[in-house]
């Protein structure tokens, strides 16, 4: 018998929200914490821009894998276990990697980590699901997907910041101290799951239901669209501090880390974006988020800095819009094995950030950053359009 759902009115709904928040706070900042040291270890480790942009891309390898492997799991086992044991998991290789002067090893630090990051997004989703009243779900999802955006906004700031000012090494240390930290708390704040079902299925009885979801046209386009918001803003961020490094700007990478205060703009939009889709419809909030993201890039054309800065923040709002009800409608679309769903969601959504941050780099290398920008700012565009033509054919057909 299922247990009563908690609502906004409950103190264990903000007692996930808070846990939540902590667990992907750390979860997000570990994972984008290398993106402002590109330039530190294309210049200490002698390796090319692609090289480098592999401390990211094989993060994001090894969270897809963990997200394939623990999502799978998590149907199976529960939600909390795979989130607190993600946030210790993915703390401990930051002792470990300032201890290198390997880039090979350091590459190899960061796939292992990735894959123990992938516990928190391959339960949390779920989880809310799970828990929280069907009304609030959105809101909640918007909440914790905020917490996203805040978390890559201080990982990518705070490595930028203590690299400036002491070494990488320093800042990897203070990360593997919060991680620990942080662990503690969501141990303690997170409740237990009352509404979860485990799986009384045969292994392949469930690898069943986790591939039946690549069959459903409505979840096919949500994991088409995750795949395309990731490349554009990815993209955008991960090629940034070349762009703004180089004359005429100039800038530090002191100065370059203050620009991803852009992402409190996401902090902010994702919950505002939440509540706006129970009056205004998850769907029209959600196309309304993409053509944000899509005129925020084309901003950052701008030969001004200040206008690369709006642009900035337009793009974080549209982004983190778009994603968090995205991300919402996975659990709406999903009828069953919604852990294995909100997996899948993740895996095409970092998909898009792997080719955003390593297959990119020929665009930029062959046509700098105008070229980078005008690729990342149609893409969603042409997703949107491609989707709306093929319902639009499909509808007719059915008719």
């Amino acid at each position: 018998m299922e247990s009563q759902r908690y609502t906004v009115k409950d103190r264990e709904f903000w007692k996930i929200i808070l846990s939540l928040l902590f667990a992907s706070l750390f979860i997000f900042a570990n994972m984008y914490a290398v993106q402002p040291l590109l330039p530190v270890f294309v210049d200490e480790f002698q390796v090319s821009v692609s090289t480098a942009s592999l401390s990211l891309s094989l993060t994001i390898i090894g969270l897809i894998l963990g997200l394939i492997v623990l999502g799978f799991f998590s149907d199976r086992n529960g939600r909390k276990s795979y989130i607190i044991y993600s946030l210790l998991g993915s703390a401990i290789p930051f002792f470990i990697i300032p201890l290198t002067d390997s880039f090979t090893m350091l590459l190899i630090l960061r796939f292992i980590q990735g894959f123990a990051l992938a516990g928190v997004p391959a339960a949390a989703l779920a989880y809310i699901s799970e828990e929280v009243d069907r009304k609030n779900i959105a809101y909640a999802t918007a909440l914790y997907i905020s917490s996203n955006a805040l978390g890559g906004m201080l990982g990518r700031f705070l490595t930028g910041y203590l690299t400036d000012h002491f070494s990488w090494q320093i800042s990897f240390y203070a990360f593997a101290v919060t991680g620990l930290l942080l662990f503690a708390a969501v141990v303690y704040l997170l409740p237990p799951s009352r509404n979860f079902n485990s799986s009384q299925l045969s292994f392949a009885k469930d690898i069943e239901g986790f591939l039946i979801h690549l069959k459903n046209p409505a979840l096919l386009v949500v994991f088409g669209l995750g795949i395309v918001l990731q490349i554009s803003f990815t993209g955008l961020w991960t090629y940034l501090p070349f762009y703004l490094e180089a004359p005429p700007y100039s800038m530090s990478l002191q100065a370059i880390s203050y620009l991803f205060f852009a992402y409190g703009i996401g902090v902010i939009g994702s919950p505002l974006a939440g509540r706006a889709a129970e009056k205004f419809g998850l769907r029209n909030v959600r196309l309304a988020g993409v053509f944000i993201l899509s005129a925020g890039i084309f901003m950052t054309l701008s030969p001004y800095l200040w206008m690369i800065v709006v642009g900035l923040c337009v793009t974080c709002l549209g982004f983190f819009t778009s994603h968090s009800l995205t991300a919402a409608s996975v659990g709406q679309q999903a009828a069953h094995h919604k852990g294995s769903a909100s997996s899948l969601y993740l895996v095409s959504y970092y998909i898009g950030v792997a080719a955003g941050s390593s297959l990119l780099s020929p665009l930029w290398t062959s046509v700098g950053w105008t070229g980078l920008v005008l690729f990342t700012a149609i893409l969603p565009l042409l997703y949107i359009l491609a989707v709306t033509l093929y319902r639009k054919k499909a509808g007719s057909t059915g008719r």
